[in-house]
């Protein structure tokens, strides 16, 4: 009686079985799922990505011309700073023309006629003034036409033997600031002509000195 008993639930389990065998092998061919994807890199703070451009620079070019000091034979200036003031509250100095550190201007020389200060590379950006540094003077009241016939500015003068020394002008404040705004853009060239007024500028005194007050101002800005 027991055994017939427990082959009867054999036949019956055996199905039950197989289904679970079945079932165990199906389970492990099956294809796994992708891994999740890494998080991305996190930006840097204040980073924009692409580095803004630079702001590049053009050329200033300074020239100077001149209604001279009628009762001179020549008026030998000497500049020692030419700068350049920024929106930003920046003083830029700008180079001589012939590279030197200082360059001299023969007022005479300048009547009806205008010659390079200062020329070289700025920053593009907005400008408020100019501010030029007159260090030296000199008034000649005998012929120079033996003075070398150069430009009338140059790194320096040298007259022929012979010819008067010249009288030294004093200068108690040789600074003249010109308030003029103008703009220096990328790749292009700004040129801005000076009027010095010899006339003007050097006073005679009663002990037959002279004093140099310098008078200049802007003429264009092209």
């Amino acid at each position: 009686m027991v055994s017939r008993f427990s082959a009867r639930h054999l036949f019956y389990a055996l199905p039950v079985v197989l289904i679970a065998l079945v079932m165990a092998c199906g389970g492990s061919t099956s294809t796994p799922s992708a891994p999740a994807a890494s998080p991305a890199a996190p930006t840097a703070p204040g980073s924009t990505g692409t580095p803004g451009a630079p702001s590049g620079s053009g050329t200033l070019a300074v020239r100077i011309t001149d209604t001279p000091f009628a009762d001179a034979s020549a008026v030998v200036v000497t500049f020692s700073e030419v700068t350049a003031h920024t929106s930003e509250d920046a003083w830029v100095k700008l180079p001589f023309a012939d590279g030197g550190t200082s360059r001299s201007c023969d007022l005479k020389r300048l009547e009806k006629a205008e010659d390079v200060l200062g020329v070289g590379s700025l920053a593009a950006a907005h400008y408020t003034q100019l501010r030029l540094t007159v260090s030296s003077a000199k008034i000649y009241f005998e012929d120079t036409t033996g003075a070398p016939t150069a430009p009338a500015c140059a790194a320096s003068f040298t007259f022929t033997p012979g010819t008067e020394i010249g009288k030294v002008v004093d200068v108690p404040s040789g600074i003249v600031k010109l308030v003029h705004q103008f703009d220096v853009k990328t790749d292009t060239t700004t040129t801005i002509l000076l009027d010095f007024d010899g006339d003007k500028s050097i006073n005679q005194l009663g002990n037959g000195s002279y004093k140099m007050m310098p008078v200049i101002k802007v003429v264009s800005v092209q």
